[in-house]
């Protein structure tokens, strides 16, 4: 029996997704032992439409050139596998949603801004095309690759964890800075994944792996409001990564 395909693609993003499998260590030479790994140019593995059981891709849709690229990729795919803020939101690109002259900020920045091929905005995969499963984080981590493998060679239905990192907290026995401290933290609001990392060494969560099931944004918002926060440093918050999330939009939850 022929070992199942992996491809890992890159869109707009910095890369650090993709060292989620790099930085499996030992476990990367295992899993290089029961797939076939087609595409990942972090490995020296190119073969962009490789025919595939399994497709990763990190990052965003945010040139023309990518709605090509990923329409391709998910016709060569059976499975597809978003990972990271970028590829299941938008991600922090996609600050630039909301700009009012985007021409105007490009020729600040690039000097020779008509070189420079951008769509309007910066949009998730799913956006574009079927994705089977999202992976969010930013970036993911090794855990979350692995156990996604193991479930579709396994054949079973992945699963989904969409708890608030409030419940991870509630699990490891931290002290809510929120209510202790009067930090603002995002943790009500954000889904767990990252172990709830900040929290544990005392920080607030500031939303990297995204929403979490029934977020109710616009009654954080008023309760940072009562910390002191101003509307723009509320704002912030929210928009710091996942800016292009439905559910982190404040003016449509007002």
């Amino acid at each position: 029996m022929p070992k199942p395909s992996i491809a890992v693609h890159k869109f707009t993003s910095c890369d650090g997704c993709q060292l989620a499998f790099l930085n499996m260590g030992e476990a990367f030479l295992q899993l290089a032992e029961q797939v076939n790994i087609l595409h990942f140019a972090e490995t020296g593995k190119v073969d962009t439409y490789a025919k595939v059981d399994i497709a990763f891709v990190e990052g965003s849709v945010s040139t023309p050139s990518e709605i090509e690229r990923i329409q391709k990729i998910r016709k060569n795919s059976e499975y597809v596998i978003t990972m990271g803020a970028c590829a299941t939101s938008g991600g922090i690109q996609a600050l630039r949603n909301g700009a009012e002259n985007s021409a105007d900020w490009v020729a600040a920045i690039y000097a020779s801004p008509e070189h420079i091929q951008s769509l309007a905005a910066s949009d998730a995969i799913a956006k574009h095309v079927k994705v089977d499963l999202e992976l969010w984080g930013c970036p993911v981590s090794s855990r979350q690759i692995i156990q996604a493998i193991r479930d579709k060679l396994s054949g079973v239905r992945p699963a989904v964890n969409a708890d608030s990192v409030c419940m991870e907290c509630k699990r490891k026995g931290n002290v809510c800075v929120l209510v202790s401290q009067g930090k603002p933290c995002m943790g009500p609001v954000t889904r767990t994944g990252c172990g709830a990392l900040c929290p544990s060494f005392g920080r607030d969560c500031y939303a990297c792996y995204g929403p979490s099931e029934q977020v109710n944004a616009a009654s954080l918002s008023r309760r940072f409001e009562g910390l002191g926060l101003l509307p723009d440093q509320v704002a912030h918050r929210f928009q710091f990564i996942h800016s292009a999330a439905d559910a982190f939009k404040l003016t449509e939850k007002k």
